[in-house]
């Protein structure tokens, strides 16, 4: 059997006596690069360990889910999921949701809330003396004391809580295989102190002269005053955009919780490796009698060509969780991949999505790599495209045009979201120098199922710079080009613009504009999203402080779920 074993008759016929790490992960296992269990189950293996899976245990009986495959030799692995399972369990509304898109047959209820907690400290119940690591976004957001939208408190640092030895946060590839290579070795788990990526608690504020560090206001400090959790989360912020971070020290009680800093040595090679590895690209064969995996089913045809977002929108976790470096993909690694889906009897010759988590920042860095490594600005674009920022969109043409020319592909859709402020109202020396507009005439011509999805967030300007988001006229010139495209090519494509409800300091004042401007241009918007206050995010500070980070001033901020209700209804003024 080539996947990783998930039970102890898998483990017997691979012929192994003992197993070096356990991953028990809140997602059903889908060997695929999408998958952080995968992922990381997959490189570790790739180091020479003997890895195994437990997918979505039964907390609630006799715990026998979590025996069944014994005592690792090394240590196990928690992770909640590829979602925060508060995310994954209830609406912007906290209604519980009825589905559960990682668990086959789309069923909830096999993963409890807060399951990095959960799962940890029945571990450490059982196997007092295996270590415990901590991954996945849950872990990664929740690294330091923050603001818990469903319990409605500002919770402590998830090592606190979970009782976990440590934690791995944002893309663990390298970090990982270093931890396991000292455990093999003979150090303590107690004793690793100095991996970047990594998390831990300690007594006292461990020496490491490699490291500049700054210590955060404590979790009792914050708990008193809403400034200084501002104050903690916005340098949270700084550190995680630099290339060269520092380390961040807060104090929890007696005790410090340790975060240091982003791995700024992990490469496109490295990234190639992580991609390249024998994943079988399907969920797991027990699965087949239950139901397909949802998750899976949506991105089973898409490839991710790199990692980072330089964007710096507030409401978002990319950069704080994989960072605001773009890392890249090599060509070669894309394009197997996209052989390797094509293998796939099912597959009609349709990519899904060629994209990331911002479709077009591929191979985007500064001109002069010497001034970015210090730097802490959360955005490249916003309020303007930073004069050091290098973002050509040659090396997004010349792939889309290798990935057209092969014969078994028919489309590849880019279904990720554009940054559109990369490409409208570019002056026309760098239009040209970057091929700004030869890149959207190639979407639009190439690469849209004849919607193209975009962001634009909101139509009020006090609202957008509090998000960091374009003006909405940049939205408008947007739609002039996309109108003046259909006309050209004699085409009848559509541009669907995405909103938020509810974000900090936007009232219903401001929703009913939003409702009258966008009625304006032809819409009636079909889909909206409600603001939902994710860990460590800087909007969900504001909406937890009701300070606006970046200027400390008091703002305005929807809490009441009737109130919320009003903002989300505006957007459907043509239901009424």
């Amino acid at each position: 059997m080539a996947f990783l074993p998930i039970t102890k008759k898998e483990i017997e016929n691979l012929g192994w006596d003992y197993v070096d790490v356990i991953i028990v992960s809140g997602d059903a296992y889908v060997d695929h690069p999408s998958f952080g269990h995968a992922v990381i189950g997959r490189v570790l293996e790739n180091s020479g360990y003997r890895v195994a899976i437990i997918p979505q245990p039964n907390w609630r009986d006799d715990l026998r889910d979590f025996k069944k495959l014994g005592q690792p030799r090394l240590f196990f692995g928690v992770s909640a999921g590829v979602m925060d399972s508060m995310v994954n369990h209830y609406t912007a509304l906290k209604r519980k949701r009825s589905d559960d898109a990682y668990t086959p047959g789309g069923e909830a209820g096999y993963r409890p809330d807060y399951a990095t907690i959960v799962y940890t400290n029945i571990l450490k119940e059982i196997y007092p003396n295996t270590p415990v690591i901590l991954g996945g976004i849950e872990a990664s957001m929740r690294r330091n004391a923050h603001y818990d939208y469903w319990s409605d408190s500002l919770k402590p640092s998830i090592l606190t809580d979970s009782k976990a030895d440590m934690l791995v946060y944002g893309m663990g590839e390298k970090t990982i295989v270093e931890i396991a290579e000292r455990l093999e070795k003979g150090e303590k788990i107690s004793e690793i102190k100095d991996i970047y990526q990594t998390g831990f608690i300690s007594k006292d504020i461990p020496k490491n002269d490699a490291w500049k560090t700054i210590e955060l206001p404590s979790y009792e400090d914050c708990l008193k005053s809403k400034h200084k959790q501002a104050d903690s989360i916005l340098q949270i912020e700084k550190t995680s955009n630099k290339i060269i971070g520092e380390r961040l020290v807060q104090k929890h009680g007696e005790d410090y919780i340790i975060i240091n800093p982003f791995n700024p040595n992990f490469s496109s090679s490295d990234l190639d490796k992580s991609f390249n590895l024998p994943y079988e690209r399907k969920p797991h064969p027990k699965y087949l009698k239950i139901g397909n995996v949802p998750a899976f089913e949506m991105i089973k045809y898409s490839v991710n060509i790199h990692r980072g977002c330089f964007g710096g929108c507030s409401f978002c976790t990319i950069a704080a969780h994989q960072g605001k470096q773009i890392i890249s993909r090599s060509e070669d690694s894309i394009l197997k991949e996209i052989d390797l889906i094509s293998q796939d009897k099912d597959f009609k010759g349709y990519l899904s999505d060629l994209g990331a988590p911002s479709a077009n920042m591929y191979r985007m860095k500064g001109i002069d790599l010497k001034i970015c490594p210090n730097c802490s600005k959360p955005s490249c674009i916003f309020p303007n495209i930073c004069n050091n920022l290098n973002f050509d969109h040659k090396p997004l043409l010349d792939l889309y045009q290798k990935v057209r020319a092969l014969p078994y592909i028919k489309k590849a859709f880019i279904g990720s979201g554009l940054r559109y402020d990369l490409f409208i109202g570019i002056d026309k020396d760098r239009e040209k120098k970057y091929h700004t507009k030869e890149y959207f005439e190639t979407v639009f011509q190439h690469h849209i199922s004849g919607r193209l999805k975009v962001a634009p967030e909101h139509t009020e300007e006090k609202v957008l710079n509090l998000m960091r988001k374009p003006s909405f006229n940049q939205f408008i010139s947007l739609k002039h080009t996309f109108d003046d495209l259909n006309k050209k090519f004699n085409l009848k494509q559509q541009l669907i613009p995405y909103f938020i409800s509810s974000h900090p300091l936007c009232t219903l004042k401001d929703m009913s504009s939003l409702a009258q401007k966008t009625k304006q241009l032809g819409y009636k918007l079909e889909q909206v999203q409600d603001f939902t206050p994710t860990p460590m995010t800087i909007s969900t500070e504001m909406y937890y402080t009701g300070i606006n980070i970046m200027t400390k001033e008091k703002i305005f901020v929807e809490k009441t779920l009737e109130g919320k209700r009003k903002q989300n209804q505006a957007f459907f003024w043509y239901k009424k």
